[in-house]
């Protein structure tokens, strides 16, 4: 519950939040948190963490644009973490020259190229599904152990140039990466035995002696010989690419499929109208926010809707609170094809802005597109299974039933 009263760490009158976000409850169906956190004010006061929290869609898009004031550089954990910092935990100017370099990679007149290479493993993996049926016929798949985890283990890794080896290490090593970002507790600790060497074996993959001769792990390099960043970076730079992108697309696509199956009459819009694909993954984006939270530090008394958050404070900031605002979105609740979802804050906003985000939406736009193809309707069948990470909305199972065309 909320209730309001005089946060201890500001002068003021702050919504005090006595929720645990990091709850079992909680990561189960976020949304009622989430409500209650926007809801309280434009910034709310954590009690059981000592952070500040903001839900709201125009203060929190404020916030990710203020980077000066709102600092990365000392980690998006709730905590203080001893570890190799990624381009999502640095700020301009350390930020600058790797983000170009990745920017240009990942450009989506880059990634255009590799579109028949993506459509290819799409048609791979869902004809490998259809294989024994006909049209009119219904199948059972599980639209997240079965397309969703295959897809972007595969994709990711094949952009990237590394090998075939052993890549369900990906997924469990980002797993526990983005678990790191939460408070030190039962998930954190279930995923420390083996991150270590989950850590030194994505690294040694992304050296470039490991490396095919094509593919964004190359590129990274060619970047290092050409003085655009430093060859020691190289290969941090290639394997927190991959980190951040597996996971947060898996998931991605999870509750897109989710969002088809559960509202069959946007399935149906996108049947009439396969131009809405993109609006389709934006919307299901917005709608589900893969990335549930990351956290700054304020670098000074930032102030957000008349409350100032002291200096040295951490803040959590909240985005599917914010693309779930009223403020912001007519019925936010709705999965709904005929708004325009581009202003979601899924991809987060400024500086830190996904910058693997046309790699993911590539893969949706592929599978989309076989899907639309195969499939007459999508419905769900059975109850979804939830996989519990302290930042993500993760996805165990999504069971579907497809009737093919």
């Amino acid at each position: 519950m909320s209730v309001t009263s005089r946060c201890p760490m500001a002068e003021g009158t702050v919504p005090i939040i006595d929720d645990d976000p990091f709850s079992a409850e909680v990561l189960e169906d976020p949304l009622p948190f989430q409500e209650r956190l926007r809801e309280a004010g434009p910034v709310a006061f954590l009690s059981r963490y000592g952070v500040y929290a903001i839900g709201r869609f125009a203060e929190l898009s404020d916030a990710l644009c203020a980077w000066q004031d709102l600092k990365s550089g000392d980690g998006v954990s709730i905590r203080e973490l001893d570890s190799p910092k990624g381009l999502l935990q640095t700020d301009p100017p350390l930020h600058d020259a790797p983000r170009e370099v990745l920017q240009e990679i990942l450009s989506a007149r880059a990634l255009r190229g590799l579109r028949e290479t993506c459509m290819a493993r799409v048609d791979t993996l869902v004809d490998g599904l259809l294989a024994d049926s006909s049209s009119g016929d219904s199948l059972a798949v599980d639209g997240h152990a079965q397309i969703a985890a295959m897809l972007p283990v595969d994709f990711f890794p094949d952009a990237s140039g590394v090998d075939e080896c052993a890549r369900d290490k990906f997924v469990e090593f980002a797993d526990h990466n983005f678990n790191t970002a939460g408070p030190y507790n039962d998930l954190v600790k279930a995923g420390e035995r083996r991150a270590p060497e989950l850590a030194a074996w994505l690294y040694q993959k992304c050296q470039r002696e490991e490396l095919k001769s094509e593919g964004f792990g190359a590129d990274i390099w060619a970047a290092a010989d050409r003085g655009d960043i430093l060859h020691e970076n190289a290969a941090l730079l290639g394997s927190s690419l991959i980190t951040a992108g597996v996971d947060t697309t898996i998931y991605g696509i999870s509750g897109l499929l989710y969002a088809l199956a559960t509202n069959p009459e946007q399935w149906e819009k996108l049947k009439a109208n396969p131009s809405l694909a993109r609006v389709a993954f934006d919307e299901a984006l917005r709608w589900v926010s893969p990335v549930q939270a990351m956290f700054r530090t304020a670098a000074r008394d930032f102030e957000v809707g008349g409350i100032t958050i002291p200096e040295g404070s951490k803040v959590l900031m909240c985005y599917p609170a914010a693309n779930r605002d009223p403020r912001r979105w007519e019925d936010p609740d709705k999965f709904d094809l005929s708004r325009d979802p581009s202003g979601h804050l899924a991809f987060g906003m400024g500086v830190h802005q996904c910058v693997g985000q046309h790699a993911a939406r590539l893969q949706a736009a592929c599978l989309l597109e076989k899907l639309l193809d195969t499939v007459d309707s999508i419905e769900l069948a059975g109850e979804v299974g939830y996989h519990h990470n302290n930042v993500l909305r993760g996805w165990s199972s999504v069971p579907l039933r497809f009737t093919l065309k």
